[in-house]
């Protein structure tokens, strides 16, 4: 049967079962690998089949590079395949005019997927024309994420690289049960709004193992994110790993059970940052640890910040907002490139609660640093330098 269907394309077709998988090669429906003609059709036309396949599917692509010239998604609603992997070797490549890209909000889009798999490879947004548009002041568009995961489940991203982003290399949202292991993300640290990963409204997402320097956070976790666990990261250039911004709605989901461990701050703007806005909110984070990290001339190795008010516009500076609450600081050291590296501003409304300070040792200069509390309440113990605001 699948002989009958591929008979007028079977010169230029590579397609093979192996343990039960078939695989397609990009090439094999008119990619091409020179970076210069567009290869969107062709890659639709492989995820087609693969998702119609009854068998687990592989999308093999090549050494080289392939232009995709506009928006692509791969939906996977309609999907009979229980597993699909893109198994990348070579290179994705936006064009390098901003616009053909700009106003489409995510590049490259995988819509309610189920046990998609994407493996290797770089992705090259071409950033660099749509920051010098913004740097200039002149009227620009937005931008576009390079990889966008929205509704989706059981997904898995390793060893994929992320090269110069136009707005967010890569954005889960809505997801539930996503691994990002050996991420590898640059941009440079000017580069505006190109936060690694970005995590919204997302239930159980796991990030290992991966180097992010980019223009803006490292990680950035947004409303609505529970069961967030984060290792061995290294982070910077960049804003660091931050919860937040949050507060923006009055009406608006928590943030949950995060851990973030064994992470390495290089330069960075801030190590282990919460951040929320100066304005009414139902919002809240709870139950975060923050473990084992190492700061090397970091601006604000550990900073909450509550009034967040950036150009102080949009915000009423109200005394309620988001609720932070459980949050656990333990076996933090290094140095800060500012003399406060412990900052907690909370809000009189809504202080800081069950803050747990633990083993922090951070130097200014060669010198102890200092740390500022406001309305921040918890505990301290172990060796603190800092000594302790709480």
């Amino acid at each position: 049967m699948v002989t009958k269907l591929f008979v007028p394309v079977c010169i230029f077709l590579l397609f093979h079962y192996s343990q039960g998988k078939v695989t397609y090669n990009v090439l094999s429906f008119g990619a091409k690998a020179n970076g210069r003609l567009d290869s969107r059709s062709a890659f639709l036309k492989a995820w087609g089949l693969a998702c119609a396949s009854r068998n687990p599917a592989i999308i093999y692509v090549p050494v080289g590079r392939y232009l995709i010239g506009s928006a692509i998604t791969f939906s996977g609603q309609a999907c009979k395949s229980k597993a699909i992997t893109m198994k990348i070797d070579g290179t994705l490549v936006a064009p390098s005019t901003y616009n053909a890209i700009g106003n489409a909000q995510v590049w490259i889009k995988f819509y309610r997927t189920n046990r998609v798999t994407i493996s290797g490879g770089t992705l090259d947004a071409q950033g660099s024309s749509l920051w010098a548009c913004k740097s200039s002041r002149k009227t620009c568009p937005k931008g576009s994420t390079t990889l966008g995961i929205y509704h989706s489940q059981n997904t898995v991203i390793s060893n994929l690289r992320s090269l110069n982003s136009q707005m967010f290399h890569i954005l889960v949202y809505a997801c539930t049960n996503v691994k990002l292991n050996g991420v590898s993300i640059s941009a440079p640290d000017l580069s505006p709004n190109t936060d690694g990963i970005h995590l919204l409204y997302s239930k159980g997402v796991t990030i290992w193992n991966s180097k992010i320097s980019t223009g803006d956070d490292c990680i950035s976790i947004g409303p609505g994110n529970s069961n967030v666990w984060i290792e061995k990261v290294v982070c910077g250039p960049g804003h660091g790993i931050s919860i937040g911004s949050l507060g923006w709605n009055a009406k608006e989901a928590g943030v949950q059970n995060v851990t973030v461990k064994t992470a390495t701050f290089i330069g960075s703007d801030n190590g282990f940052r919460i951040k929320t806005w100066a304005r009414r909110s139902n919002g809240f984070v709870k139950d975060v640890r923050f473990q084992h990290a190492r700061m090397v001339n970091v601006k604000n190795p550990i900073l909450i910040d509550a009034n967040y008010c950036p150009n102080n516009k949009n915000c009423p500076n109200q005394v309620s907002g988001v609720k932070i609450s459980n949050v656990v600081y333990e076996d933090v050291h290094g140095t800060s490139a500012t003399r406060v590296a412990v900052k907690f501003d909370c809000k009189r409304g809504k202080p800081c609660t069950g803050i747990r300070l633990k083993d922090v040792n951070l130097k200014y200069g060669g010198q102890p640093a200092v740390s500022s509390c406001s309305f921040a309440a918890g505990t301290a113990s172990g060796l603190l330098q800092p000594t302790s605001c709480l």
